[in-house]
């Protein structure tokens, strides 16, 4: 039920306290937080940038739609894919499973040799078009994380992902920005805190089929 109660009180935080600050335990659980989201096959092609740096956030803003959260919130999460999922990263990821599992590889080589062969027949942007969908659910996951923790934060697709990309090099570091979330703790005077949440009625958006 806490969870529940977190989720009510979330909203997209329209404008932060710039005076306030995450405290590093806070954001160590929010690091952890986001390593733990689910992926598909378990591959977490996912990295997050964490800006903590007001001269970098206020040089963001022209290239997010000159939203203003990104310089007024704590922190700025920048959720990044994986260009190319290879052959070598996913042996990477089914040597972690026998090293913590203990897994034999009699047991790991036909799974593992049938999601290199899936990977390696996808084009460039189909592995993209998969990555980003591994994004948004890392997002959806961080967002109740953050509520959870009672910090504020603020989904966004409105930015320039290339400029983004070439503001922080990432295609050398062979990574593609997809989402991004200013965090941080909402302003007293931001009119969007007091607004009730607006949903469908349950009724509306689930069916149950029994």
């Amino acid at each position: 039920m806490s969870l529940l109660n977190a989720l009510k009180w979330r909203y997209s935080a329209k404008k932060f306290d710039d005076s306030k600050t995450i405290s590093t335990s806070e954001i160590d659980k929010i690091k952890e937080g986001f390593n733990l989201s689910a992926s598909s096959y378990g591959l977490q092609p996912v990295e997050l940038l964490l800006v903590h740096n007001k001269t970098i956030q206020k040089e963001l803003v022209p290239i997010s739609m000159n939203q203003p959260q990104i310089a007024q919130a704590s922190h700025v999460a920048i959720f990044c894919v994986k260009t190319s999922i290879d052959a070598d990263y996913i042996i990477d990821y089914f040597n972690r499973i026998k090293e913590i599992r203990q897994t034999p590889d009699e047991i790991l080589k036909p799974y593992r040799s049938h999601i290199i062969e899936s990977f390696s027949s996808k084009t460039a942007e189909e592995v993209f078009l998969w990555s980003a969908k591994q994004a948004y659910i890392a997002m959806g996951n961080l967002l109740a994380v953050c509520a959870d923790l009672s910090i504020d934060s603020c989904p966004m697709e409105g930015f320039e992902p290339d400029k983004y990309d070439a503001y922080f090099d990432l295609k050398a570091k062979g990574l593609r920005s997809v989402l991004v979330m200013p965090l941080g703790y909402r302003a007293e005077d931001d009119p969007f805190a007091s607004m009730q949440k607006v949903r469908k009625p349950i009724t509306d958006s689930v069916t149950e089929i029994i």
